[in-house]
């Protein structure tokens, strides 16, 4: 392999040139995202109750029949802006790849050969990690917190009214979302931690002593986010610590790498110098 795969590209071209290519992929990224909209639209009724099956579970978990879920919207526009909202974020998510990949081929031309090869599983890595916390807000989270939400109805009878949770389509929507982006935020901290090791911005041992600043912090972040219960706020800050862990054993898997690469550095420049 020529020394020249180990170079930054070496066509450095005009800052006219550079603009032209970054509108390039905007365009591409932008009518990638149009066009996944535009298909999300198209089924926002379908997507939506795919986004509800969480609350029927929730409500088959606290005794009552699943087939009577019942949202309301009470205002004539909510549910069409509630279809919007759900088309805008699926199209995120759908385009996501082509946006990633759009991103990373406009940045690629400026990078050494080995920080494109470090680069890109983290590219990889980061959409998956994503998913997986949104998988776990999805299958698990969301239906646990309206599980505690509905168990504080009041069936009516002797001595006590009745209240019965009615959600608005526009509520439930922005409640899922928001723990959906905030768990799939969360589960971007052993990415962003690898790649702040890598450059020695961090390192495995301040991470260690700054875990229990970590602890309070994740509380107090879980608190912001998340609705104002206890099982929310619980719910999200223990897996934050969880990736705080991983992310101090990734910090310490790139240092070891680190380390055995200067000692082989080392030990061929003595080879040669002997």
């Amino acid at each position: 392999m020529s020394s020249a795969d180990d170079e930054i590209d070496k066509s450095s071209a005009p800052l006219m040139e550079h603009l032209i290519e970054l509108r390039r992929r905007l365009i591409w990224a932008l009518l990638a995202f149009f066009l996944a909209f535009l298909v999300c639209f198209h089924f926002g009724k379908q997507l939506f109750n795919l986004l509800v099956i969480p609350y029927q579970w929730a409500i088959l978990w606290a005794g009552f029949d699943p087939a009577k879920a019942q949202l309301i919207y009470t205002a004539p526009q909510e549910f069409f802006f509630t279809q919007v909202k759900v088309a805008m974020f699926g199209g995120i998510v759908i385009a996501f790849p082509v946006i990633a990949s759009q991103i990373y081929k406009f940045v690629a031309p400026g990078l050494y050969r080995n920080e494109r090869m470090a680069f890109l599983p983290f590219l990889i890595a980061s959409p998956i990690l994503f998913l997986m916390g949104g998988a776990l807000v999805y299958f698990f989270f969301t239906p646990m917190v309206m599980w505690f939400f509905l168990a504080m109805q009041q069936t009516g009878g002797a001595g006590e009214v009745q209240i019965s949770l009615l959600p608005k389509v526009s509520e439930y929507l922005s409640l899922i979302m928001t723990l959906i982006f905030a768990f799939g935020l969360v589960f971007q901290l052993p990415v962003v931690t690898t790649l702040l090791a890598r450059v020695g911005l961090v390192g495995s041992e301040g991470l260690r002593s700054k875990r229990k600043y970590a602890i309070i912090i994740a509380f107090i972040v879980a608190a912001v986010i998340t609705p104002p219960d206890p099982i929310s706020q619980i719910g999200l800050a223990l897996p934050t610590i969880l990736l705080y862990e991983v992310s101090i054993w990734m910090a310490r898997l790139v240092e070891k790498k680190r380390a055995a690469d200067e000692a082989e550095a080392k030990s061929e420049s003595s080879e040669v110098s002997s």
